[in-house]
């Protein structure tokens, strides 16, 4: 079994380690080459691919080397996150925060559809999170790229919420577009405690995690939901799905919305100039 994940700390390296530690063979994908050297010495020696996942052309191109180089996916995990304190557009002229964790899971799994890099019975799993719950998204007009956030009050929280929902709401309606035998999945990890993006996301969201520290899991519980669909035999149902410790859970009523999934998906792809698999 192949594993892609992108992201090389915190969820992901623990992930890595997990899965290599079992005979999976890992493909790292990060920002950094001295990290991502670093990572893959952790687990002993794993091919790595380096891109920006804000970038879009970055994010196309692991895909489009990935297939170059003959690799076949089994496993596509894309666990790179983030959450700004403040507003700031790519060159792509898109919020950041939705470039990394909406635009560049989505990207990166039409990439690998497109170049037929999937194996047969595939499995993608999108990093979500239960604070999807708090975004804030016009069911009318969803705006995908962000930008609306320039023009209203920027909250952090609120930000990276609603890119975790458009992620979900994407995830659902590709599953329901993917080819036979191929399944995605959005996997909650929780509330994890020491991750890096808990360290890093600055602004309130790291202000106010110790506040939550007494509700959180350990990293290591954290990886379960993710290394169960990776790994469970036969592939867990339903295809599409939110799944949160290892059992398929409840998302918010706006996750739930076939309607705007299949608008989410859509002006996403025109969005990020990726033929749209046929609905």
């Amino acid at each position: 079994m192949t594993v892609l994940i992108t992201g090389t700390s915190g969820l992901g390296l623990l992930t890595a380690r997990h899965l290599a530690s079992t005979g999976r063979d890992v493909i790292l994908v990060g920002r950094d080459p001295a990290r991502t050297a670093a990572a893959a010495r952790d687990l002993g020696g794993a091919r790595t691919y380096h891109a920006d996942l804000s970038q879009w052309a970055q994010t196309r191109q692991v895909g489009e080397r990935l297939a170059a180089d003959g690799i076949r996916i089994d496993v596509l995990i894309n666990n790179a996150g983030a959450a700004f304190p403040r507003f700031v557009q790519t060159g792509d002229g898109a919020e950041r925060t939705y470039a990394i964790n909406h635009h560049a899971p989505f990207l990166l799994a039409h990439t690998l559809v497109h170049q037929g890099t999937l194996a047969a019975g595939a499995r993608i799993i999108n990093l979500s999170s239960f604070v999807e719950k708090r975004a804030k998204l016009d069911p009318a007009d969803p705006d995908v790229t962000g930008i609306s956030w320039s023009r209203r009050l920027y909250s952090q929280l609120h930000v990276y919420a609603t890119s975790k929902l458009l992620s979900h709401l994407a995830t659902a309606e590709l599953a329901r577009r993917l080819p036979a035998g191929i399944s995605a999945y959005s996997a909650n990890p929780g509330m994890v405690k020491g991750t890096a993006m808990n360290r890093n996301a600055g602004g309130l969201m790291r202000l106010t995690a110790p506040l939550f520290r007494p509700f959180s899991v350990t990293p290591d519980e954290g990886v379960q939901t993710v290394l169960w669909l990776a790994t469970a035999a036969p592939a867990p149902q339903p295809s599409g799905g939110f799944f949160t410790r290892s059992r398929e859970g409840t998302p918010s009523r706006p996750a739930r919305d076939s309607s705007l999934a299949r608008t989410v998906y859509e002006r996403t792809a025109a969005l990020l100039g990726t033929p749209p698999l046929p609905g």
